[in-house]
């Protein structure tokens, strides 16, 4: 707990057996007080794991994919209580550490969302972010600035907080299972008028950190400038699109009853 805030770290994992302990153990628990961990039909050892370590633990019944983990995450935060929901991939590629950092940033109202950015600073390059990924990196940022008349680092760092108002207020029913969850998930913060701020990460690429090839990074980079077009047609009247449509009550709880019918 922070300042009377209470703190949840959610993991979307998969096939994370290797790194999942390591990852833990670096938590702020101090500060921490629940940590979930929703696994995507993992073909390795994490759910046993996970609940060895003492973590709620929930298992999708199908690979669902990266986007609707997400879903289950928050949805399942929201049900234990949490005031600031924390993001915290389980392959130790970003420092848990930052954990306590991230969640003050909200806890005091100065943000409603918090990024842990790789590009601030010399971090990312210097962790092993291959080249085409970091220059990819740099052209859609630079582009989804523009559109979106934002200004961040990164749209693309996996390590990211939000506030229990955001998580409950954004139509992420809506979003995509994919990986362009994370950017649906920020333009619609941006668009509703969310204050998000930055802090600088370091990250590390080894042979167990999660990460996509490069036929699936070419498809989320035109997802993401698909997402970024709709923001800026949605702002000038031109399209009417539903991620960008606030969802009824009946809609929400439609969508957290498809949850359930996700586990095991």
């Amino acid at each position: 707990m922070l300042n009377g805030k209470n703190i949840a770290v959610v993991m979307p994992a998969y096939n994370a057996a290797k790194t999942l302990s390591l990852t833990y153990d670096h938590l702020p628990h101090e500060i921490v007080d629940t940590v979930i961990l929703v696994d995507d039909n993992s073909r390795d050892e994490t759910v046993r794991i996970a609940r060895e370590l003492g973590i709620h633990t929930f298992a999708h019944k199908a690979n669902f994919g990266y986007g609707r983990n997400q879903k289950t995450c928050y949805a399942e935060a929201l049900r234990l209580g949490a005031d600031i929901v924390i993001m915290v991939h389980p392959d130790y590629q970003y420092s848990p550490e930052l954990v306590t950092s991230m969640a003050g940033m909200l806890a005091y109202g100065v943000y409603d969302v918090a990024l842990a950015s790789r590009i601030l600073g010399v971090g990312a390059r210097k962790g092993g972010m291959p080249l085409y990924k970091y220059v990819a990196n740099r052209f859609l940022t630079l582009t989804q600035n523009i559109l979106l008349n934002y200004k961040l680092s990164e749209y693309h760092t996996g390590y990211r907080a939000f506030t229990r108002d955001v998580l409950e207020k954004l139509p992420l029913h809506q979003n995509t299972d994919d990986f362009s969850f994370d950017n649906e998930m920020l333009a619609q913060a941006i668009f509703f008028g969310y204050r998000l701020g930055e802090i600088s990460c370091p990250t590390k690429y080894f042979e167990e950190a999660s990460s996509i090839n490069f036929s699936r990074s070419v498809k989320y980079g035109l997802e993401v400038l698909s997402v970024s077009l709709k923001f800026r047609l949605e702002r000038l009247g031109l399209g009417r699109f539903p991620i960008f449509c606030r969802e009824t009550k009946t809609e929400q709880a439609t969508a957290r009853m498809d949850y359930y019918e996700c586990m095991k």
